[in-house]
């Protein structure tokens, strides 16, 4: 895995969010709420679906809901913190030969484009794409994405918003080749975070 970036989880989805023209005008800091917040992983180790956790160290979040664009994620992952629901499983992932947690202790993702649906909506199908950074190997990943008010609230409260990303990536491509016997080398990504705009 990898650090994660400045203009990716912002950007992700407003699905039942209409964009709001009159509310903000310029791109506006949010504060990612941990307790509403799930970095999960999955692969496949020996035939079998596994899952496992990651915690954020860091976020940066800027959302612009006149202009999805220009909105921007900056995160940053705590790999030595990851856990795997399988506890013998954990020490092999941060092995040297996978994601070598004493020479790379975070994964960093960052925000490089959004791309709204064909009717101009995060709701018709949006994809946020970045750069990842993983053992220190850097590569481009494109994310669904999905943002939304909480249920209930009014059109125009954009005071707190949940974001959904969705993806793969392959392992090897970070250089996280070890164990290739056991562990495939698709990992998938599904990412729920929480935001509160920045009072």
């Amino acid at each position: 895995m990898s650090r994660l970036t400045r203009r990716t989880l912002v950007l992700a989805g407003l699905a039942s969010l209409p964009l709001v023209r009159h509310a903000v005008a310029a791109p506006v800091p949010y504060i990612l709420e941990t307790q509403g917040t799930l970095i999960e992983f999955t692969f496949g180790l020996a035939g079998s679906a596994q899952t496992g956790t990651m915690p954020i160290q860091t976020a940066d979040v800027l959302v612009d809901t006149k202009n999805l664009r220009n909105s921007m994620v900056d995160v940053v992952l705590n790999v030595a913190e990851a856990r795997t629901k399988l506890p013998f499983a954990r020490g092999p992932m941060l092995s040297r030969s996978v994601l070598d947690a004493a020479r790379f202790p975070s994964i960093h993702f960052v925000s490089t484009a959004v791309s709204l649906g064909p009717g101009g909506r995060i709701s018709d199908g949006a994809t946020v794409t970045g750069d990842l950074t993983v053992r220190d190997v850097t590569r481009p990943i494109t994310l669904d994405a999905a943002l939304y008010r909480p249920p209930g609230s009014a059109k125009d409260d954009l005071n707190r918003l949940f974001i959904h990303l969705t993806g793969a990536l392959n392992r090897n491509d970070f250089g996280a080749t070890g164990y290739a016997d056991l562990v495939d080398e698709t990992v998938g990504l599904n990412i729920r975070t929480e935001i509160r705009r920045k009072p």
